[in-house]
């Protein structure tokens, strides 16, 4: 079957509206650098205040990872919820699981506010477990959920056949905040959304500089946006083009892929009927779901880091075709090919939380940014919490996510870490592979 190689998204396409390049001078009470999910959340909680925003946008609204993710509404938060405990105790990370928690509230009263259809499906996402020896340690980890108060239950391998989840899960963890949805739908909605309440939006026009002062200004090829302050949020792209926040975001490569509609009968042989997210238990997560037209949705697993955190090629034929061979493993028996693929930059962290903050002297270049694969929930929540902080109000968001972090070296002993790191995780992933192997022989 012939494949198609997406230099966009699977999920959106230019809009038939394009709005104007900013060109010349401009002025605005807040400008805000990034048209995705955090920068049209922050946009719309302040024009609801009759605060004068203006968006710069390097392509259009959900041309980055908005509009090119794989559409998974989830309260993950950090590596995990045990790993959380570890590093900031029991309390914090009680605190963090209910801010997760909220986020995917935020999410859902934004896009049902707004009247956004967006292919919402409410049925959760589940950690998928294969070999015998993750079971412990997703029942542990179910366990300290609970603990926390997280909605979280383990999934013995009864429960998941009394489910229908596919033949690949044995066993799980399933988040029940949240679900799948058509992440191109939301993006777009809250684009017209925000032009619908006012908000002035520069597409075409990328952010080459931000310079700071008392009213600092954005630069652009064409004109420049100056505001009483400046607001951030352009993720995975911030380390490669504005050159912030180097030591402290990893813009990773993500692909993901797309089969045909499923048959009937294949439909039928899946199973699935509650349609949950899935995520194998691999250390890099490998990612599964159903589309609202019936489509096998995957990838993720194989991610890559660009030398001086560049924003890293798109996936070479090699490792398209090692994704493509996850349906068969997964799925065997199932009539389905991957049929299209598409990709893009998520800023991670390596701690596994996002950043939140101020800059600027004076303090009026805010940013909130860096979701780790897990942004439609947690952008939403901080574009509100980003409006918040410039209304002045205050925020338990902002003195949650308030930490040292951990800092990155420079390169290229960056790029040698990444490299390791990534390594030694695929070499994880791959022994978890060969288990699952010598179980279906």
């Amino acid at each position: 079957m012939n494949q198609r190689i997406l230099d966009g998204s699977f999920w959106t396409e230019p809009p038939s509206n394009p709005q104007p390049r900013l060109e010349g001078e401009a002025t605005a009470d807040v400008a805000i650098v990034g048209g995705g999910y955090t920068g049209l959340a922050t946009a719309l909680a302040l024009r609801g205040a009759g605060v004068d925003v203006a968006i710069v946008e390097r392509d259009y609204c959900g041309a980055g990872a908005s509009g090119r993710n794989a559409g998974h509404l989830t309260p993950t938060i950090g590596k995990d919820l045990p790993t959380l405990v570890r590093c900031f105790g029991e309390t914090r990370a009680a605190a963090l699981a209910r801010f997760a928690d909220r986020a995917v509230g935020c999410a859902e009263d934004l896009f049902r506010q707004l009247g956004i259809d967006c292919d919402y499906a409410a049925s959760g996402n589940g950690l998928a477990g294969v070999p015998p020896r993750q079971r412990d340690r997703l029942a542990r980890a179910a366990e300290t959920a609970a603990r926390l108060g997280a909605k979280i239950a383990f999934l013995d391998e009864a429960e998941v056949r009394r489910r229908g989840l596919p033949g690949c899960v044995r066993f799980g963890v399933l988040e029940e905040r949240g679900g799948t949805l058509d992440p191109g739908k939301l993006v777009g909605g809250l684009r017209a959304a925000a032009l619908a309440a006012g908000c002035r939006i520069y597409e075409g026009s990328e952010a080459r500089a931000i310079l700071e002062g008392r009213k600092p200004r954005v630069e652009t090829g064409l004109g420049s946006l100056r505001a009483e302050r400046v607001v951030v949020a352009t993720n995975a792209y911030t380390p490669a083009t504005l050159r912030w926040l180097r030591s402290r975001v990893v813009p990773l490569r993500v692909t993901l892929f797309a089969t045909h509609p499923l048959s009937a009968e294949d439909r039928a042989r899946l199973g699935w009927p509650n349609r949950e997210g899935l995520y194998t238990a691999h250390e890099v997560l490998e990612s599964w779901r159903l589309t609202a037209d019936g489509r096998l949705l995957g990838g993720s697993r194989w991610v890559r880091y660009g030398f001086g955190s560049s924003l890293a090629d798109a996936a070479s034929p090699r490792l398209r075709e090692r994704l493509a061979g996850l349906v068969a493993q997964r799925f065997p028996g199932l009539d389905a090919a991957a049929e299209v693929f598409w990709g893009g930059w998520i800023g991670t962290t390596l701690d596994f939380l996002p950043l939140l903050g101020v800059r600027g002297e004076p303090a009026n270049l805010h940013y909130g940014l860096a979701y780790n694969g897990h942004g439609i929930a947690q952008a939403c929540l901080l574009g509100r919490v980003l409006a918040d902080t410039l209304l002045g109000r205050e925020s338990q968001e902002t003195r949650l996510l308030a930490r040292r972090g951990i800092w990155l070296p420079p390169e290229p002993l960056r790029w040698l870490l990444a490299r390791g790191i990534l390594g030694a995780l695929e070499l994880a992933d791959a022994l978890t592979d060969r288990a699952i192997r010598r179980l279906g022989s």
